[in-house]
């Protein structure tokens, strides 16, 4: 047979069909011959060899019919292949280009080495389908083919391994987007990125041309979709490892690993064949912003068990605790009062949390970081990576606990509070914030202050403080009252000048009349802007005009003061009083003007009645009844 392959394998030798009909004839056509042995062997039916063959006597003793009958024997030592069939047949011999196969056909046919890529091990012996194309070419030749088998089939078989959970073998074609394309059986199947390994693949190229065994895990038949794992294959295994790594686990144990994956909130320690997680908390002593920070991919370090559950297969590991505590190599000598250096690591609204020592940190609350009463966020003092020097506070070694101060290390302004800010005293502060009584100042970090709205102005009627400055704004103020115990300052700005309405009482008497103009109007009646900067207030009733009309904002008028009160600095205005009272005064002066000349009058007569004659009498009568008339008119 190694004779026949290799002819077969080099077919300008000689025709391998023709021998193989010449020596399969030999074992089985009987002859007699001068030789002996070989008459024997014939007699008994046993194998000839071809170089021993007698074909003359052969030719000579055979009759036509005892030639159709031996080859009809010989027809039936074969098998019977149909062309467009799949038979099985067994690899006989190969080499670089050709497989060779061996269907049980009086020739054996011959395929090429690239059908059987997906499948690199395979060696003489195999069982493999092939597809009969052509039982005899024009040289007599069988034709096979076994990547057409493997694609009649390959759906079969796919749905075969997918309901047998049976193992295929897949030829990686190419990279695709989220994996790979694998041929298996002929048909291009997706292997997903996650089921190549248990691990993550970081380089999916080195895949690609490389045959490798797979599970079917997904069929659609509708769309003919194949889904196949090759990490399905390795996870069995693996569970079994992890039991038997699990249970020989202790908490404390000391394991090297290799850092498996690196996420946000920790890294994944591959402890062979098993995983643990070291949580981002205990990786360091110290803060760490990202596991980065700490290690790299593939890096071997030692690990501790802090804690692992047999049922879910979960580990909890630890690379801080190889070390020892920051808290236990701190100065023995450190105590509260001490001032320290370190680094803000961490902010928050409410403090920042400074790091003494690697993994020794203290909190500063944001109270602790102004003498000032206000109620600010930590960020405006402090930002992470300020160097800063405080002072302890408050020191627990067994907690671990630290709180810092960094307003200590200046002098509380309040303590020397009535010599420096003493009542009556004139100072430049920062308005801080307002509200609807008053505005709150600084006029050092730690000293603050309230200017009531009262005591803002001595002549405008203010609403609300923001009428008046804004936040962020100098304001001169004059200290009115100190409350130590409380830590607040009574603030006055309108004090910075002497009282303008020791003035104004002398200047807006009662019954004057000064020019102003109505700069608001409401429900009530106008606020009338009048000189040095003095408002008063005129009720609607007094703002009638002399034409009948009521006076409207922006009017420039003439107003009297009707009412004014220095205590309550209120000044009351009328404008229709400074025409009517004008009138008034008129009819007045007229009225007595009238009656002097009627009194004149009066005295005449009575002269003349004593000079008169009796003949002037009834004249004279006639005179008074006409004056007497004409005044009781007037009245």
């Amino acid at each position: 047979m190694t004779n026949q392959h290799e002819e077969i394998l080099n077919p300008e030798e000689g025709n391998v069909q023709e021998n193989k009909v010449v020596e399969q004839a030999a074992e089985v056509v009987p002859t007699e011959t001068a030789d002996a042995p070989v008459a024997e062997k014939h007699a008994k039916n046993e194998s000839i060899p071809v170089d021993q063959f007698d074909w003359d006597t052969f030719e000579k003793e055979t009759s036509e019919e005892e030639r159709k009958q031996d080859e009809e024997r010989y027809n039936q030592t074969l098998s019977k292949v149909a062309e467009n069939e799949i038979v099985e047949g067994t690899v006989v011999a190969m080499n670089k280009r050709e497989v060779i196969i061996n269907i049980g056909y009086k020739s054996e046919g011959v395929v090429g080495i690239t059908e059987f890529r997906y499948n690199p091990d395979l060696k003489v012996g195999d069982k493999v389908e092939v597809y009969v194309q052509t039982a005899e070419d024009k040289k007599g030749q069988l034709i096979l083919s076994h990547k057409q088998a493997r694609s009649l089939r390959s759906w079969d078989l796919v749905n075969e391994a997918l309901e047998k959970d049976e193992i295929v073998k897949g030829y990686i074609k190419y990279r695709t987007k989220g994996g790979m394309i694998v041929d298996v059986f002929g048909i291009e199947a997706f292997l997903p990125g996650s089921q190549i390994d248990v691990k993550p693949i970081r380089d999916y190229d080195v895949y690609v041309n490389k045959t490798m065994e797979f599970k079917v895990v997904k069929i659609n038949q509708e769309f003919r979709n194949v889904v196949v794992s090759h990490k399905a294959l390795i996870e069995a295994e693996l569970e079994a490892q992890k039991k038997e790594i699990i249970s020989k686990l202790e908490k404390g144990q000391v394991l090297e690993g290799t850092v498996k994956n690196i996420t946000s909130y920790g890294v994944f320690i591959d402890l062979g064949g098993v995983d643990g997680l070291i949580h981002i908390t205990d990786l360091s002593w110290g803060r760490v912003n990202h596991p980065e920070e700490i290690v790299q991919l593939d890096q071997k370090i030692n690990v501790v068990i802090l804690d692992f559950d047999d049922a879910k297969k979960r580990i909890a590991l630890g690379l801080k605790q190889l070390t020892p505590h920051p808290w236990e190599s701190l100065d023995p000598n450190l105590k509260v009062g001490d001032k320290v250096k370190g680094k803000v690591v961490v902010m928050a609204d409410y403090g920042a949390f400074v790091e003494i020592a690697q993994g020794v940190e203290g909190l500063i609350h944001v109270s602790e970081m102004s003498w000032s009463q206000h109620l600010r966020s930590a960020q405006d003092f402090l930002k992470v990576g300020d160097e800063v020097e405080a002072v302890v506070l408050t020191l627990d070694k067994e907690e671990r606990k630290m709180s810092l101060g960094i307003k200590q290390l200046k002098a509380d302004p309040w303590v020397e509070i009535d010599t420096k800010y003493a009542v009556g005293s004139r100072h430049t502060a920062k308005v801080r914030n307002f509200t609807n009584f008053g505005v709150f100042v600084e006029i050092e970090e730690g000293v603050d202050g309230l200017i009531h709205i009262s005591d803002l102005s001595w002549t405008k009627k203010i609403k609300h403080p923001g009428e008046f400055t804004a936040i962020g704004e100098d304001i001169d103020v004059v200290v009115l009252e100190i409350d130590k115990e409380n830590r607040r300052l009574s603030l006055g700005h309108k004090q910075i000048e002497e009282n303008p309405w020791d003035v104004f009482e002398t200047l807006f008497t009662l019954d004057s009349v000064h020019e102003g103009t109505i700069i608001e109007l409401n429900d009530k009646g106008a606020v009338v802007a009048l000189q040095y900067g003095v408002e008063g207030f005129a009720p609607t009733k007094h703002l009638v005009m002399e034409d009948g009309k009521t006076a409207k904002l922006d009017d420039k008028l003439a107003f009297k003061v009707i009412e004014f009160s220095k205590s309550a600095k209120k000044i009351i205005l009328s404008h229709t009083r400074t025409f009517e009272d004008a009138k008034k005064e008129v009819e007045t002066k007229a009225k007595a003007t009238e009656e002097n000349t009627t009194k004149n009058a009066m005295k005449k007569v009575k002269s003349s009645l004593e000079k008169t004659t009796l003949g002037d009498i009834s004249e004279l009568a006639a005179l008074k009844e006409e004056m007497e008339s004409n005044e009781e008119k007037s009245e």
